[in-house]
């Protein structure tokens, strides 16, 4: 995502997963839009809120990946899950 389009500049409050809680935790690490999420990554996201002190489980990670897929977090299928995982736990 590049271009700037509407559907880019969208909130991260309109996106699938987002709740109140993760909306004030995303603005902390200066995610604010969906453009914002696609740029810095699921991962990198969790990583960075995990970093503040944020109390963020791996249902977090799955949920800020779902919402880059426009997915539940719970229709993640497993092996990207565990991929995830191991991402996020890497360089710990």
């Amino acid at each position: 995502m590049t271009a700037t389009t509407p559907e880019t500049e969208a909130p991260v409050a309109s996106m699938k997963n987002i709740g109140p809680q993760s909306v004030k935790w995303l603005a902390a690490i200066g995610v604010h839009t969906r453009r914002d999420l696609h740029e810095v990554g699921a991962v990198n996201a969790f990583r960075m809120m995990r970093k503040l002190g944020y109390n963020v489980t791996p249902v977090m990670l799955y949920a800020l990946q779902g919402a880059l897929m426009d997915l539940h977090w719970n229709r993640i299928p497993g092996k990207l899950r565990d991929e995830l995982r191991a991402r996020a736990r890497a360089d710990e």
